[in-house]
């Protein structure tokens, strides 16, 4: 037997991650997206590969594009569509375009040419049409027309950026200048195009407009989407539902509610009900996702899930009868894909996490992608009365010979007497008549949680084969245990979580394996501003060493953020109405109490927490003489997605952490090119 290796950087940037899955309409076979990276070429790539659910190898589909995705079978099975940008008959794409490719194979082709990009797409019943996202100017008529802007926006000199609008970034991206996301159809033969909303003043969700922005009705006569009523667009404001009709471009709005916050619409079978996630922002701005469904025959609609305390996530899927509707939704930890039946409004799960991260069903046959914490993502075949079938074996070679990690779930009591979970990693071969230096992985959110989840930028398999017993707590406000739990956080940031870690923290230093001398915490963004919030709050040598990756600082600073219109409703207060309210909340508050040595990870083009929050706290760390490291990345946002830049984060991370160990000789530094 050869001898089995810790995973290791290079080999988690090794593995091929599988997308969600596309089904063929008799069940038989599924599309997927693979990609690939390279650590050498500091890229990556993906493709789309075949895979039989009747146990013939997958094989690969495409191999010319380098970034094809978002894989959907044609209702006839006929042909697979897909969005690339490629170089077909000396023509290069200058943004996305639609491909479609015959399902047996062969070369793929372009369909038309939208100069403003193919988005999120969804196929008509017909198999002749698809209804796409585009980022268009509003005020032009015609492809011909916007063509012509986009020409004129490329070749353009200036790099200013000028607006009047509340709503002009997202995550690590500016809005298209001028543009908003329409809803247009295209003819898969001729490449014509046709904007629906072109002259109304209609617009799909400017945060990340995905296929769950809106539904074709299953004789393709309407389209369901979800729009925002108010003059202003701004993060935070309520959309409605509303249908248009694809030959008169008729809209009518079908609920609306100015409590109610509406989204992801998906027609029944027979077209007359419409399923739909809402969520009540008249009562809270942290009220959890329920399902609904509007019927057209009364043209009102019902919240179906009002007495089951889980948050329901997109995409919704109808079961064949109507009777019942797919979906994922978090349970302590995990995340599983239910089955919903509305007659008796009752939940059970049909797949178990681990996470199930995406799944698709067709003729009775069911296909789901999940990972685990031991685990990358593996797609599953699961029919009527057989067990769930693995179709794919993607990184079974690279990680034959690579220990595994284990992994268990705890409970413990933790602020206002409340059961708290957390799960624990522990080293390849852990030993419980030795000591280990333990680790705090603190997740961001705030409403979000630590899963039994295969995570690459804060991957706990490479965490504990570092040496690490790894211990991630789902602290108050986190997502999965209930309304009551997640909101207990809100207008008192800090407080609540803090009172878990700690307690966590002592819980586990009771155990024989744990040295008290070699406890560390991370976490990133909501996670980072915990850490900062414990370095003026924990007790100095509590925890030898901090990592603050993207942490928030100063809540009134983070007033830069592309999410500031949350503030008053997350603090309690605007800034300026109650200065103090705000502040007692924010990391800043406390500086004079920061001792504790701490690395600093942030990237310039973080538009979720600017970068000037780790800069403004590593600059504060360095004020105090409190030693401090700062990893600032010009090229990343909010995550680290580069393979050379996430092997320098680990790099940093755990060399950090070593020079800070007492039971643990310093890592070398990476070495850098000297400067002349």
């Amino acid at each position: 037997m050869a001898k089995q290796k810790t995973l290791s950087i290079e080999t988690l940037w090794q593995i091929e991650r599988a997308g969600t899955p596309s089904l063929a309409p008799d069940g038989a076979q599924a599309v997927c997206a693979l990609s690939r990276y390279s650590m050498q070429e500091n890229s990556a790539a993906s493709s789309l590969w075949l895979l039989s659910t009747r146990g013939v190898a997958p094989r690969a589909l495409t191999q010319c594009g380098d970034k094809d995705a978002q894989p959907l079978w044609s209702p006839k099975g006929d042909l697979i569509a897909f969005v690339a940008s490629r170089e077909q008959q000396g023509a290069k794409d200058d943004t996305p375009q639609l491909y479609v490719i015959a399902s047996d194979g062969g070369e793929a082709r372009r369909v038309g040419n939208v100069a403003t990009g193919v988005d999120a797409f969804a196929w008509f019943a017909d198999g002749r049409r698809i209804a796409f996202v585009s980022w268009v100017w509003p005020e032009l008529r015609g492809q011909k027309a916007q063509e012509k802007a986009y020409k004129a926006f490329k070749a353009r000199k200036e790099s200013g950026y000028a607006t009047s609008q509340a709503q002009y970034r997202h995550w690590d991206s500016h809005l298209p200048l001028g543009r908003v996301p329409h809803l247009l159809v295209m003819d898969v033969a001729s490449g014509r195009v046709r904007d629906l909303f072109e002259g109304t003043p209609y617009e799909l969700v400017r945060a990340d407009p995905d296929r769950n922005a809106f539904d074709i009705a299953p004789d393709g006569k309407r389209i369901a989407f979800a729009f925002d009523g108010a003059g202003e667009k701004r993060a935070g404001n309520c959309f409605a539902l509303a249908e248009i009709e694809v030959g008169s471009r008729r809209v009518q709005t079908l609920a609306h509610d100015a409590a109610w916050n509406m989204g992801a619409p998906r027609y029944s079978p027979d077209g007359d009900r419409l399923a739909f996630l809402a969520n009540h922002q008249g009562l809270k701005h942290s009220m959890p996702a329920q399902l609904c469904v509007w019927d057209r025959e009364t043209g009102g609609w019902t919240v179906e899930s009002a007495e089951w305390d889980h948050e329901v996530h997109a995409p919704l899927h109808w079961e064949d009868d109507g009777q019942a509707l797919l979906f994922t939704a978090e349970q302590h930890g995990r995340q599983h894909l239910w089955r919903f039946d509305l007659p008796d409004r009752r939940a059970e799960v049909v797949v178990p996490g681990g996470t199930v991260s995406g799944f698709d069903k067709r003729a009775g046959t069911l296909l789901t992608v999940a990972h685990a914490a031991n685990h990358p993502a593996r797609l599953h075949v699961h029919l009527p009365g057989a067990a769930a079938r693995r179709i794919e074996y993607f990184n079974d070679r690279l990680l034959a010979d690579v220990q595994a990690s284990r992994c268990e779930q705890r409970w413990f009591e933790g602020a206002q007497g409340d059961q708290v979970q957390m799960w624990l990693h522990f080293p390849p071969g852990f030993d419980a008549r030795k000591t280990y230096p333990l680790l705090q992985i603190i997740h961001g959110g705030p409403h979000a949680a630590s899963g039994d989840a295969w995570h690459y930028r804060w991957n706990t398999a490479l965490f504990a084969a570092m040496g690490y017993v790894v211990c991630s707590v789902n602290y108050h406000g986190s997502s999965g245990f209930g309304y009551a739990f997640l909101d207990s956080i809100t207008h008192r940031y800090g407080q609540l979580e803090m009172q878990d870690l700690d307690a966590a923290t002592d819980m586990l230093l009771q155990e024989p394996w744990a040295d008290a001398k070699r406890v560390f915490a991370a976490g990133g963004s909501y996670g980072g501003y915990l850490v900062a919030w414990m370095n003026g709050h924990a007790a100095a040598g509590r925890y030898q060493a901090y990592v603050c990756h993207a942490g928030c600082f100063d809540w009134t600073a983070m007033f830069a953020d592309d999410s500031y219109t949350w503030h008053a409703r997350e603090f309690g207060a605007w800034y300026w109405d109650s200065p103090r309210q705000v502040n007692e909340q924010s990391a800043m508050a406390s500086a004079a109490n920061m001792v504790t040595p701490t690395l600093v990870v942030h990237g310039a083009l973080d538009y979720r927490v600017p970068d000037q929050q780790g800069l403004a706290f590593y600059n504060t760390l360095k004020a105090r003489q409190v030693d401090a490291r700062l990893l600032w990345f010009p090229d990343e946002n909010h995550w680290v997605l580069k393979p050379r830049n996430s092997r320098l984060w680990y790099s940093e991370f755990f060399a950090w952490l070593k020079a800070h160990d007492p039971g643990m000789k310093p890592a070398a530094r990476p070495r850098r090119k000297s400067q002349t």
